[in-house]
């Protein structure tokens, strides 16, 4: 059975580490080390695609960071409850083109009692910014 420490019910401190973790393996950029925090079937809605299932996430991410150069993302907890937690983040990448852009959103996540991320919801806005107003480097 697989698991993913912390499991919920969610504390402060379980939650600010899940938050966290969560943080370190997107920065990796490593679609099999992020994809193992999700259920076999999680469901996904990343802005207006809808991604069901952990082999979809990793041909996801795999896209993403293949297109989001020098990607680095910043996570805060924003609150929780039992399974649940709300996080806000920014991001900051560039494109193939050399432009850089700042990504601001929300998500909500769901786990199941194994600690796994059974749910993710995330609405995300781009912004595009010079490379001198990066606060990510």
């Amino acid at each position: 059975m697989e698991q993913k420490l912390p499991l919920p019910p969610f504390t402060l401190e379980t939650a600010l580490q899940k938050v966290q973790m969560a943080e370190d393996a997107w920065n990796s950029k490593d679609p099999e080390r992020v994809s193992m925090a999700y259920t076999k079937d999680t469901e996904w809605r990343n802005r207006t695609q809808f991604i069901n299932g952990r082999e979809e996430v990793k041909a996801f991410l795999k896209n993403k960071w293949e297109k989001e150069i020098d990607y680095k993302l910043k996570k805060e907890l924003w609150g929780f409850r039992e399974n649940r937690i709300a996080v806000r983040f920014e991001y900051e990448f560039q494109n193939k083109e050399g432009r850089w852009f700042r990504a601001y959103g929300n998500e909500n996540w769901e786990f199941d009692e194994n600690g796994l991320m059974a749910k993710r919801f995330a609405s995300i806005n781009d912004l595009a910014i010079e490379e001198k107003d990066r606060k990510f480097k």
